[in-house]
């Protein structure tokens, strides 16, 4: 990577992402209230309490001293908690890495947030470490996850079956999907009219 992946903030828009700590803990279990991404078995989220909410980030720290991921808490400009998100299965020989773990609290989503954590995780990806190739992976049953992916231009590479398991102990299969560095620009153009049509919308 032509940059050290290290913690770093990101913000655009009324939208922070600051590195994960274990000082979010309150602010995720607030989140994580704030709709039912908890109860589904096919995405990330925390369970709603300070046990749960400690073991998630520490995880995540725990992947950030391996060099394998670089966590974020993603905030709004008053400071509240919205969810988190993260690069993982980084690896910079090639260079690559993923973006997922990503969750929000249910009162922003389908708002500016997502496009906007988007655009500066693969703006900071491509642009600033010199990424060859950013991936997205979801569940097969996760749709709305599939459909925001596509949305951000990223091309399906295909699925993956009996991949990993979820939450309940089921094995689930992966879509997989990504974007290389020459396909970027139409993508953030794409990103920030988005984010035109929204700012026009209000």
């Amino acid at each position: 990577m032509h940059a050290v992946l290290t913690p770093i903030v990101l913000k655009a828009h009324g939208v922070r992402l600051e590195p994960l700590a274990l000082a979010h803990v309150d602010g995720l279990i607030d989140a994580s209230c704030d709709g039912a991404l908890a109860t589904l078995n096919f995405t990330s989220v925390p369970a709603a309490n300070p046990a749960d909410v400690r073991a998630y980030i520490e995880a995540a720290l725990a992947g950030q001293h391996a060099g394998t991921m670089l966590p974020f808490a993603v905030l709004d400009a008053a400071g509240q908690v919205l969810g988190s998100t993260r690069y993982y299965d980084i690896d910079s020989s090639v260079p690559t890495l993923a973006i997922g773990y990503t969750w929000y609290r249910a009162s922003v989503q389908r708002s500016h947030v997502n496009t906007t954590c988007k655009l500066l995780m693969m703006g900071h990806a491509f642009d600033q470490l010199g990424c060859n190739v950013v991936g997205w992976r979801t569940d097969n049953f996760n749709f709305a996850s599939q459909r925001a992916i596509e949305r951000l231009g990223a091309r399906k590479d295909g699925v993956i079956r009996g991949h990993a398991l979820r939450r309940d102990g089921t094995i689930r299969d992966t879509v997989m999907y990504s974007m290389r560095a020459g396909e970027w620009p139409e993508a953030r153009a794409q990103l920030l009219y988005l984010l035109e049509l929204h700012a026009h919308a209000q």
